[in-house]
């Protein structure tokens, strides 16, 4: 029999004004609770029973709670229903959200016992029951809350057998004194906001592998949770019905002509090698005791490329001799050489020998010849890194034919079908420039990267992308059909597209997600195509793509459902034409639940290198994750960036900043004047590495920011070119013919140079490992606008890289962001204060 309790009139002055009562909860159904037969009467550590069924182990599932929210009375408390004879066990949750930086007590008041937690916060127990409310039926727990973060809190009752007492419980947020103004939302019918945590725990597919056929598909997904907790798996589908066929190990892979799968498993001497049929699931070893290295199978599926690895001379004791600017890298003097390994024999033939490091670019389709690539830097000229020798090693004979010697600017290469013809990738001055279309520019970003066909017989060359705007990012040359797929950087966009060698037409497939992370073909099939990518509202969405009728199916989308339970902000396209004509592109990020009739403070990101600022929620600086907390979010596309056309990307050549700040600096007044719900006196800028070099130098060009973020931005372009492992090659193309003793205006443009026309605050981070862009660059503007009695602050964070990958660091560095934001744009330093309780006033 059930009975219900219901709260007598007498609690209710125990509402004060201040506290904001939670009224929304969800209930999982009760559980009814034993206690257990005592056996004995202590244990082994010598304790006497004590009956505690809050100890009672529960796995708090959110599926396992009831789909509509449970509503309080008017009084703010949770009644629940009894068991007479039964101890009965509640999960209640609810949800905290606060607008704002907010420090609160959560109070929790019931005659129950309870347990309570608040994740990532606190917990409070109360193991003893009342017949009614009294002052020893609440506990408190100490909130500290980050702006517009989602604190789950979780409940614990239990319902005593005896049908006795106000069977109810109450929870109330209470504002501490300098908090009261700071709006608190609670309840379950509330939707999240986009958190950092978003951007790296979440599942989704992180990878597409078709068989030669196209008959069957490998999706591989990734489910990450926390820091320490993960997990992934791999599964098996066939492509014309959609049909689930098997889970399969995650290491595995397609043959290289056959539809079978196949893996390694460490052997007792190296590892062999197991086939499985992808119908039958069926095992086979089909070699035993290969080398442990990795490999790259031959078309026969009889021997495979293996990489080896000399090590090269070292320095004995403390000391050692620097012999060239790239000889301060780690691995540097090591040599790396290819080899063929023949499983049926279990013997390895060496291909190369010498000084530099060969790889196997390629083998050709009958598997008679490859191609040996090998790379070099000579400082003595322009350009005196990148550059590349190619030959083709013909196995039969043994026979070496030069292709090329010393061409700069070469990246990667392949065979075509037939074998006749090579496809490149290079900048667009390679081949002697064949490639170039940079307008009036003298000089070509080689970033900006390009595709090239070799008629290996005549050696003739033909640039097939020189009229072609967007870079490429990896290209394919199909041996089903012939034709050509190029995946590439266009705008903020990747897509791919489809060049007929035959035709020379190029044509853009009309793919579902448009940033598109892998695309996949199977090489004897022409009309299947696998892939998966990213935009502004979803993350590893898979695709299968019909060649013929054009269309895609969706396969997958593991982060849906998460994504559901978030409020994120629109995104919109927003362009302008600069005062030079030329249209810079780029989209604006509203906050959730926008309203247009309200003033938001803005935060404006840019490009670090050279590589737009493509769609996508997996970034720390994505614009979901800076509009989250209330902030409209502008990302512009300057000049200088790729996959505009080569005439855009050669701005950023011989140029550090000229034209990319004045692009920014006249898109944001544009942007501020065509959206009056923009607040223009609380504007803040941030970027990273090249990006974080903008920021510095934007601040020393304009007044217009409130606020600005550098993270491992470059303040002075000499010392970042000599001092980082890859300044002085970045430059060979970012300064392209330029020096410090020779152009020295250039090198000097930094902000460090011009630190006394800084007057917005500046924010500097940066990993004291930094090895791309030392930490010294931050350290020199730091000082320098500490002798200047500017506003900034330096943060550095302890080991970490040119990017933050250890993650707790990155949170308190995130927050850092955000708090600086918060001080300047949101005029409101209560959050960064509490981070920063010693660096008040930021001088």
């Amino acid at each position: 029999m059930k009975k219900l309790y219901f709260l007598s009139l007498a609690l209710l002055p125990l509402m004060t004004a201040q506290a904001q009562t939670v009224t929304e909860y969800a209930v999982r159904e009760a559980a009814s609770v034993k206690e257990p037969f005592v056996c004995d009467s202590t244990d082994i550590k010598g304790n006497r029973y004590k009956a505690d069924l809050l100890k009672t182990d529960v796995v708090v599932s959110p599926d396992a709670f009831a789909s509509d929210i449970v509503t309080t009375d008017t009084t703010g408390m949770l009644t629940l229903a009894g068991r007479e004879g039964e101890n009965v066990l509640y999960i209640v949750t609810t949800r905290l959200r606060a607008e704002r930086f907010m420090k609160a007590d959560l109070k929790i008041t019931s005659p129950l016992p309870f347990d309570a937690s608040v994740e990532g916060l606190g917990k409070a127990s109360k193991s003893e029951a009342q017949d009614s409310i009294s002052p020893q039926s609440s506990r408190t727990i100490a909130l500290r809350m980050e702006p517009e973060k989602t604190y789950p809190v979780t409940l614990k009752v239990l319902v005593p057998s005896d049908g006795k007492g106000d069977f109810c419980i109450k929870c109330e947020v209470v504002a501490k004194k300098e908090f009261k103004d700071v709006v608190c939302t609670t309840g379950m019918s509330q939707k999240g906001r986009f958190m950092l945590d978003n951007t790296v725990y979440n599942n989704r597919v992180t990878g597409v592998q078709l068989s030669p056929s196209g008959k069957y598909l490998i999706t591989r997904y990734t489910y990450a949770y926390s820091a320490d907790r993960s997990d992934s798996r791999a599964e098996l589908t066939e492509v014309k019905s959609g049909k689930h066929i098997a889970y399969v190990n995650g290491n595995l892979r397609w043959m290289p002509r056959t539809d079978k799968l196949w893996y390694t498993r460490r052997a007792a001497v190296g590892s062999d090698l197991i086939t499985v049929d992808p119908l039958t699931q069926q095992e086979e070893v089909l070699f035993r005791s290969l080398p442990d290295e990795r490999f790259q199978w031959f078309p026969d599926e009889k021997k495979m490329i293996v990489m080896k690895n000399d090590e090269g001379a070292r320095d004995n004791g403390p000391l050692k001799h620097i012999l060239s600017p790239r000889d301060r890298i780690p691995g540097n003097r090591n040599s790396s050489y290819p080899c063929i390994y023949y499983p049926e024999n279990g013997t390895t033939e060496r291909l190369t020998f010498g000084k530099k490091s060969t790889y196997v670019a390629d083998i050709s389709p009958d598997g008679k010849k490859v191609l040996l690539q090998s790379s070099d830097e000579d400082v003595s000229r322009h350009p005196y890194y990148y550059i590349s020798t190619l030959c083709e090693l013909d196995l039969t004979t043994r026979t070496i034919d030069t292709i090329f010697t010393d061409k700069p600017y070469m990246d990667g290469v392949e065979y075509s079908p037939d074998g006749t013809k090579l496809l490149f990738t290079g900048g667009p001055e390679a081949f002697d420039s064949i490639g170039k279309n940079c307008g009036n520019f003298p000089i070509a970003n080689n970033y900006d990267k390009q595709a090239y066909i070799m008629d290996l017989a005549t050696r003739e060359v033909e640039a097939i992308t020189r009229d072609f705007n967007p870079s490429i990012e990896n290209i394919i040359w199909n041996r089903a059909d012939g034709n050509i797929y190029l995946r590439v950087t266009e705008a903020d966009d990747v897509n791919v597209y489809v060049y007929s060698p035959k035709a020379r037409t190029m044509k853009r497939l009309p793919l579902e997600t448009p940033v598109v992370s892998s695309f996949v073909l199977p090489t004897d099939d022409a009309s299947v195509a696998a892939y998966y990518g990213t935009d502004d509202h979803s993350a590893g969405r898979a695709y299968l793509y019909q060649m013929k009728k054009g269309t895609s199916r969706l396969i997958a989308d593991p982060m849906k459902e998460q994504l559901d339970k978030l409020e994120l902000g629109q995104t919109e396209a927003w362009n302008f034409t600069a005062s030079d004509g030329t249209l810079i592109t780029g989209k604006c990020c509203l906050p959730p639940a926008f309203d247009a009739s309200k003033k938001y403070p803005m935060i404006v990101y840019y490009y670090g290198g050279t590589t737009p600022t493509t769609k996508g929620i997996s970034s720390p600086y994505c614009a979901q994750l800076l509009a989250s907390r209330g902030y409209v979010v502008y990302v512009i596309q300057p000049s200088g960036t790729i996959g505009f056309g080569q005439e855009f990307s050669a701005r950023h050549v011989n140029a550090w900043g000229k034209w990319t700040a004045n692009d920014i600096i006249e898109g944001v007044q544009k942007f501020c004047a065509a959206h009056p719900f923009v607040d223009a006196d609380h504007v803040g800028c941030m970027g990273a590495s090249y990006g974080g070099f903008m920021t510095q130098y934007l601040q020393t060009q304009t007044d217009i920011f409130a606020a600005a973020v550098s993270h491992a931005g470059i303040s002075n372009v000499t010392s970042y070119w000599g001092e980082g492992y890859w300044g002085y090659s970045y430059n060979a193309i970012a300064a392209a013919g330029s020096w410090p003793w020779q152009n020295p205006d250039l090198f000097a443009q930094g902000s460090l140079f011009n630190a006394d026309k800084i007057n917005t605050p500046l924010l500097l981070l940066h990993g004291t490992a930094d090895t791309n862009v030392p930490i010294g660059e931050s350290i020199q503007l730091f000082n320098a606008l500490k002798i200047l009695g500017k506003t900034v602050e330096f943060i550095e964070v302890e080991g970490e890289n040119h990017f933050i990958q250890d993650y707790p660091k990155r949170i308190l560095w995130h927050n850092t962001i955000m708090a600086w934001f918060a001080r300047f744009l949101q005029n409101d330093d209560r959050w960064w204060n509490d981070i920063w309780p010693d660096n008040k006033d930021g001088k």
